[in-house]
């Protein structure tokens, strides 16, 4: 076994270069047997005291090395840059790619046979696994878990979709500061990441259905001690999954993939899920594209009452069952010849967890509380590559609706005018959000679901219709049209819209359509100019001029596929 391992290429040469890395490792108290042929797992840590969400993966890390050594295994943690979504400026999706050349690099340079990825913030779960998926090892994903559900004055509040409405309630003088700072200190009020089905709780509950981790993990509350057990398990079973030469590329599947669009869906998953999905299947060498969440996952109906389309959270999502539950719930649609982590498909693993204990969380297949849940691509002269809106938030009378244009050539424009009180704005019109896209931004922002108007707001409106080349939060909520491609910076059609056009959207009929003659549209283009790129130099630079569009997944031309684990060459 041991000579089958990668790490033996390391450990187990009898010359100069084994002398150097046995040596050196030993400088950390490793005994000889550490040595002795064990599969090298590695810990790939996302922690970071700058991203707040995975502030406590440390003592995940304690608990994965226990379950590894107690599996006869070698644990060795490592770190990777780390994304905060609440604190990374321009926006973390702008070094989302960074991460994943980090994890892969990292990977594949060093003696591991098998790795187990620790994620829990929006970006850190996409990175890790794309970065992953390109090496190609056994892999399993330990997810940091949600926060406890926040409580203010009684009342029920979740992370991010209260941001929105606290901020709401004090542009209308419902709040005031005071209160906002104690409310905020009740919203986040334990270790995790956002308690609402924002990005973070869907990528976890994404990796748990593509099969990645150990059934029933993407719901246990960060602060439960069941966290520390589903770590302590995985590290054991990673070992073994080594000894069964179980890679990642074994359980990511076209069948799997498609699994987690069903399952998306089904729990009113964020928007940015399409994204990030699209990107890891780029690198594994799926070919997964817009038509296929729109074909596949929006008809499904949704089953999950949890912030910002319902109104629980993530913890009482996991006393109600978890996502056992709603797997039980799709196992007549969903593909049963797939293979998971723990060497079984997920009907195998969901036996006897499959009990829902509060149906007013997990609704019946049967008696769902939205009979279509899943997001929608529309297309038309406005978004000629698609765009995505996601029905369960928004507004039913506004998926078709027919509205003046109030075009903001930027974010800057935008927070410099929205509250003006003679801005030529009412709940009729279209808002209209240019240059941030990918490449535009640069990174693709979670600004498409643009706060309305002040004095929209106090005549008691609360949605319109808005429409971006950027992202919007997964603890969002509102009638916004994301991910418009090609976006505007590169030349997409979002680019010529002039305020006072007319624009038409009709989900049912997947249609975004600017009334502008294609004459019209002609003129406008001869005099567009492109954007000053945002960088000449560095990794934004790089970016810019390597990015793919949205409906790519937002991925660097140059990591599509992948490049395994072979090192040919040695260091010395």
């Amino acid at each position: 076994m041991s000579e089958n391992l990668r790490s033996h290429n390391w450990f187990g040469k009898k010359n100069k270069d084994g002398i150097i890395y046995r040596s050196w490792m030993k400088n950390q108290g490793m005994p000889i047997d550490m040595f002795d042929g064990r599969p090298v797992i590695g810990i790939c840590n996302t922690f970071s005291e700058l991203t707040p969400c995975n502030a406590h993966l440390r003592e995940h890390a304690e608990m994965v090395k226990r379950g590894v050594l107690e599996a006869g295994g070698f644990p060795l943690e490592f770190p990777i840059m780390s994304l905060g979504e609440t604190l990374l400026k321009p926006t973390a999706m702008l070094f989302r790619n960074l991460a994943s050349m980090d994890a892969e690099e990292s990977i594949r340079g060093n003696p591991i046979d098998g790795v187990v990825l620790l994620t829990g913030c929006d970006k850190t779960t996409p990175s890790t696994v794309m970065g992953a998926s390109s090496v190609g090892l056994p892999t399993i994903v330990v997810p940091g878990g949600p926060m406890l559900n926040g409580r203010y004055k009684g009342q029920t509040i979740g992370s991010g979709t209260h941001v929105w409405k606290f901020d709401e309630d004090m542009k209308t003088g419902k709040m005031t500061q005071e209160e906002c700072e104690v409310a905020e200190s009740c919203m986040s009020r334990s270790i995790g990441h956002c308690m609402t089905m924002g990005t973070a709780s869907t990528m976890a509950v994404m990796v748990e259905s593509l099969g990645l981790t150990i059934s029933g993990a993407s719901a246990i509350p960060a602060a439960d001690s069941r966290k520390k057990q589903m770590a302590q398990l995985s590290g054991r079973r990673i070992v073994e999954m080594v000894k069964e030469n179980l890679t990642i590329d074994k359980i990511l599947t076209r069948e799997a993939f498609e699994n987690a669009i069903l399952v998306n869906a089904a729990v009113g998953g964020s928007s940015n899920f399409i994204i990030h999905l699209i990107a890891i299947a780029g690198r594994i060498g799926i070919d997964i594209n817009l038509d296929d969440f729109d074909r596949i996952g929006s008809k499904i109906p949704l089953l999950l009452n949890l912030m910002p389309s319902g109104k629980y959270l993530m913890e009482d999502f996991y006393y109600a069952g978890g996502l056992p539950v709603i797997l039980n719930e799709l196992k007549d649609i969903l593909h049963k010849n797939i293979i998971t982590v723990t060497g079984k498909n997920h009907h195998e693993n969901i036996k006897g967890h499959t009990d829902c204990y509060n149906d007013d969380v997990i609704a019946t297949y049967e008696k769902p509380l939205i009979p279509d849940a899943g997001c929608v691509v529309v297309k038309g002269n406005l978004a000629l590559n698609g765009a995505v809106i996601k029905p369960s938030a928004a507004t039913p009378a506004l998926l078709e609706h027919t509205g003046r244009a109030v075009v903001f050539e930027s974010i800057e424009d935008y927070n410099a005018r929205i509250d003006d009180p003679n801005l030529d704005i009412d709940e009729t019109c279209i808002m209209v959000l240019k240059y941030v896209g990918p490449v535009g931004y640069p990174g693709m922002p979670e600004v498409g679901n643009m706060a309305l108007p002040k004095k929209i707001l106090e005549k008691g409106v609360k949605d319109m219709v808005r429409i971006s080349d950027g992202r919007m939060s997964g603890t969002a909520y509102g009638t916004a049209v994301l991910h418009v491609s090609p976006e505007s910076a590169i030349g997409g059609n979002l680019a010529l819209v002039q305020n006072g056009d007319m624009i038409e959207l009709d989900v049912t009929q997947r249609k975004l359509h600017l009334h502008v003659t294609d004459e019209e549209l002609a003129s406008r283009r001869k005099k567009w100019t492109a954007p000053k790129p945002a960088a000449e130099r560095g990794y934004v630079s790089l970016y810019i001029k390597h990015v793919m569009g949205s409906d790519k997944g937002a991925d660097l031309d140059f990591l599509q596929g992948n490049s395994g684990s072979e090192v040919t060459r040695d260091s010395h």
